[in-house]
């Protein structure tokens, strides 16, 4: 299929993610103009080619067990008209995995190997502008061994055609800053680099208008600016806006600039760039937010999305943010990569502070085709171009250069990395500090490399935070990532023991269980608690991600990378939510610690049918002052909460006592009577909360609910219904794994499913999934067509169901 693009007489930007072709292997040829691309696989973008699977132990469990490496091809036939030549035509790739090579009727363009990074190509004078075939063909080659997690494969972002006058806006060319910000007034500076890639000098005029968050214009101001010819200059200008409406974490106030380039009443160029006023400052005390002292309560997210695999659906990322926020989280950790632009975008508007990172390697290898191989030739260009493109965003906080860097042992040359790489952010944006996640303490301090960053993040070492504050009163600190728990959704393994691996390729959900390195959330609490100076945490993880199924395995740079031993374990269970987007037990403890308003969560399940009489440890996780658990209807006492601690088993480096008294949470011996277990939460002696578990019957039906009753008709958004099995009463059946069938008619698609069962191989894409732990869940899809999407559930011996989902 042959696409005409029609242009307006102003510049624009079009979407250019329909309609592309795509072959898995390599192809000879298939950069030139007539390769014969007719047998091709039609799709839009974007793709992860390797989330269609299968699951193989070839791939490698480390990540993901999925065929993310390999060769694959996208082709894409379009045509321009001939009022476009003249202008400048670029094409914009916002992520492409990766090594990335591009062509235009046959002719390279460029190539860029990180395939975390966005990046554009001028093809003006590649193209052929009487309204015949122009071909555009990618070569993606991502290798095994490239990552420590799973990273996709394919063009997994949205591409762009940029269509634009000589004189335009630059890529990412508006840099703007609030330098003063008070009640009364903000200072808004806006540094715009605008390009001339026309063969004569041009006096323009650069108008920038300001408009507020209800869309009512707060101020503008003009400048002429001479550009030579093939060059670029800078619009620098300010204004003042009264009455600022500051972006904060309750109050995400967004302003929009438009910056239009004129030549005399012509218009050249018009781009939009929001941004929020805000100020953000730090010290050794901590970081302060318009001058209000606030904690990173955050958690580290990788990019996938579960059974979507890497590929952006704005959805499935607003969704995440969402069951994060629920968890009382203010902040997110891009481990350890630059973010897609989506994400950033709705933590802008969502209230979400961002710690922006850049790399997980410099130039010593972790696994043996990392980024390293090109980190000398790129890794400068790509923490640049991470920068320019994100710094206008108001919730980025932090430049982070790097995670767990092995250069952190290096005693003579790794600062000097480190040297560069600051000096890179604090040339591009100075306005924000610098930092980086160490693991290896004390070596990156007593190597001077934690003295090159403004702020140094410390990695799973907590009860060193004092002693760090001892010997470097002067560096501000934060757990960068911290806990490392594992378990998983609804499995309970008694006794309570501390555990290296199990049979059963689970861990359990008592939390307390994880790798060498490991510890429960509590203890994090506690040297928080005790160390207020310390900035917050960033968790590991937020949600459970692809590949790395620690503890199961490997170990960490170690085993050649390969992490096979324990197959099919495949997928992380570090999350305080599964891949599913379901809350494991985990998920209610930082709630507890991190939300105002009464909750209170109640584990295990009760369905422990053959243990009659034997004790049970039942966990009360909450925010109320009190709670008092009934069994079948008689109180086993109430607890008060931080005087009636549990004592859990931890063995993890660098701690000597082998329990540790937990006044987070609240606990039970209770011996098992089937029946129900109810938690009272109390504040102020009042009863607020309650939460009941009943004993539950034979399997007898399905039960589905969806995330939202209508969504977009636009091909992308997205659906999620949850699936539960029940006993006639309505009570989950907590050990339930029935094989249930899915049946989709009307105007969208089943585009995947799963049930966050993290050793499981079953296809994401299949039309059925057996449930985990009592649930799975279905993914829909909008067609583009406005519509009714009835999903039907069935499974033998259960009473089947469905819902309806409206697409306008």
């Amino acid at each position: 299929m042959i696409l005409t693009y029609g242009l307006s007489l102003q510049a624009q930007d079009q979407n250019f993610d329909a309609n592309w072709l795509f072959f898995n292997d390599k192809a000879a040829g298939a950069e030139t103009s007539d390769f014969d691309d007719s047998q091709w696989r039609e799709l839009d973008l974007p793709h992860d080619w390797a989330i269609e699977g299968p699951f193989d132990i070839k791939y490698n469990a480390r990540a993901g067990g999925l065929p993310f490496h390999g060769t694959g091809w996208y082709r894409k036939h379009f045509a321009m008209p001939q009022r476009a030549e003249g202008k400048v035509v670029r094409i914009e790739f916002e992520g492409a995995m990766y090594n990335a090579h591009i062509w235009v009727n046959g002719q390279q363009v460029g190539h860029r190997p990180y395939g975390y990074i966005g990046f554009e190509f001028d093809i003006s004078q590649y193209l052929r502008y009487d309204g015949s075939d122009n071909v555009i063909a990618v070569r993606l080659t991502p290798e095994p061994l490239s990552s420590r997690w799973y990273p996709g494969a394919g063009i997994y972002r949205h591409v762009w055609l940029k269509v634009d006058e000589p004189v335009h806006v630059a890529q990412w060319g508006t840099y703007i800053t609030t330098p003063t910000v008070t009640d009364a007034k903000a200072v808004v500076q806006n540094e715009t680099q605008v390009v001339n890639k026309s063969d004569q000098g041009k006096t323009v005029t650069v108008r920038q208008q300001y408009f507020d968050p209800q869309g009512r214009e707060v101020a503008s101001i003009e400048e002429q600016i001479v550009i030579a010819a093939q060059s670029t200059a800078t619009a620098a200008s300010y204004v003042n806006v009264a009455n600022p409406q500051r972006w904060d974490l309750d109050t995400p106030h967004l302003y929009t600039a438009t910056t239009t380039v004129l030549d005399g009443d012509q218009v050249l160029d018009r781009y939009e760039s929001r941004f929020g006023i805000r100020s953000i400052r730090f010290d050794t005390e901590g970081f302060y937010l318009n001058e209000r002292k606030v904690r990173f309560d955050g958690v580290c997210l990788h990019h996938d999305n579960g059974a979507l695999g890497t590929a952006v659906y704005r959805r499935a990322i607003e969704r995440k943010l969402q069951i994060m926020q629920d968890m009382g989280i203010n902040a997110i950790r891009t481990s350890h990569n630059p973010p897609s632009r989506e994400l950033l975008e709705l933590c802008d508007e969502m209230g979400l502070l961002v710690l922006d990172e850049a790399f997980d390697v410099w130039k010593l290898a972790k696994v043996e085709n990392g980024y390293n191989k090109f980190f000398d030739e790129w890794g400068e260009i790509d923490l640049r171009d991470m920068i320019l493109r994100d710094r206008n965003h108001p919730s980025i906080v932090m430049w982070s250069i790097g995670n767990e860097i092995i250069e952190q042992s290096d005693t003579q040359k790794g600062w000097t990395v480190a040297k560069k790489l600051n000096d890179v952010c604090k040339t591009t944006d100075p306005t924000r500090p610098s930092t980086a996640g160490f693991n290896w303490y004390p070596a990156p301090y007593d190597n001077n490399m934690a003295q090159q960053v403004d702020i140094t993040g410390i990695n799973y070492k907590p009860t060193k935070y004092s002693e760090v504050r001892s010997n470097y009163p002067r560096l501000p600190i934060y757990g960068s990532e911290t806990s490392s728990c594992t378990s998983s959704r609804g499995v309970y393994h008694l006794p309570i023991e501390k555990y290296q691996t199990h049979e059963s390729l689970q861990v359990t959900s008592y939390d307390l269980i994880g790798p060498p390195w490991a510890y429960p959330p509590d203890v994090e609490f506690y040297y928080q608690a005790q160390n207020p100076y310390v900035m917050g945490e960033f968790i590991w993880t937020g949600f459970d991600y692809l590949g790395e199924p620690t503890p199961y395995g490997g170990k960490d740079n170690s085993t050649n990378g390969r992490w096979n031993s324990d197959w099919p374990s495949r997928s992380s269970y570090f999350g305080a939510v599964d891949l599913c987007g379901f809350p494991k037990d985990r998920f209610y403890l930082y709630q507890s610690q991190w939300t105002d308003e009464p909750m209170i969560h109640l584990l295990p399940h009760w369905d422990w049918q053959g243990m009659e009489g034997q004790n049970i440890p039942v966990y009360c996780y909450t925010n109320c002052d009190e709670a008092e658990l009934f069994v079948n209807g008689q109180s086993m006492g109430r607890k008060v909460k931080g005087q009636n601690k549990t004592t859990l088993i931890v063995d993890f480096l660098r701690y000597e006592p082998k329990t540790f008294d937990s006044p987070y949470r609240l606990s039970w011996d209770v011996p098992y009577q089937a029946g129900s277990i109810r938690v009272v939460g109390y504040k102020d002696g009042k009863a607020v909360q309650e939460k009941e578990i009943r004993t539950a019957g034979t399997p007898a039906k399905i039960s589905l609910s969806v995330d939202r009753a209508e969504i977009s008709a636009d091909g992308r958004d997205l659906a999620y219904v949850t699936v539960r099995i029940e006993d006639k009463d309505g009570n989950l059946c907590p050990n339930a794994d029935n094989l249930v069938n899915f049946d989709v008619k009307g105007a969208g698609k089943l585009i995947a499913v799963d049930n966050g069962n993290a050793a499981s191989t079953e296809s994401f894409q299949a039309p059925y999934r057996k449930a985990f732990s009592g649930m799975a869940l279905a993914i829909l899809r909008s067609d583009k067509q406005a519509g009714r999407i009835k999903l039907k559930a069935t499974g033998e011996g259960l009473k089947s169901t469905s819902v309806t989902v409206i697409t306008k």
